[in-house]
């Protein structure tokens, strides 16, 4: 749909999870053939690119529409969001500041979300 939707081709960025779907010569070959950039983490794992993930799940599921009637609706939409994302929408995970007030911010900021790559405690068995 993108590709036959989007007037301008070559300004598309197609983000996946490295799902095999996504992964396969015939679907990347159609991919550089529209010169559509390759967005994916780098081992499959999604937590990998937990932040992408998790702004692009708020962008759909809070601030945009399911269907837009012509590609400049869609980019004027999808504008307004990213700009309500960042300039009015609080966020938990930084102490209900935007993005804008945690980005100009001075001093060290208290991150609030949980790492999923901190090292678990190995059980010692005796």
């Amino acid at each position: 749909m993108a590709l036959n939707n989007n007037p301008q081709l070559g300004r598309l960025i197609h983000h996946s999870d490295r799902g095999s779907q996504y992964c396969c010569a015939d679907y990347v070959s159609i991919l550089d053939k529209h010169f559509v950039k390759i967005s994916m983490t780098q081992s499959g794992d999604p937590l990998e690119n937990a932040i992408a993930e998790r702004v692009n799940g708020i962008l759909k599921d809070e601030l945009l529409e399911k269907i837009y009637i012509n590609y400049q609706e869609a980019k004027q939409a999808i504008a307004a969001a990213i700009s309500i994302y960042n300039y009015q929408r609080p966020h938990s995970s930084i102490d209900m500041l935007t993005p804008i007030e945690a980005h100009l911010r001075e001093g060290e900021l208290k991150r609030r979300w949980k790492n999923y790559y901190s090292k678990k405690k190995e059980v010692v068995m005796s």
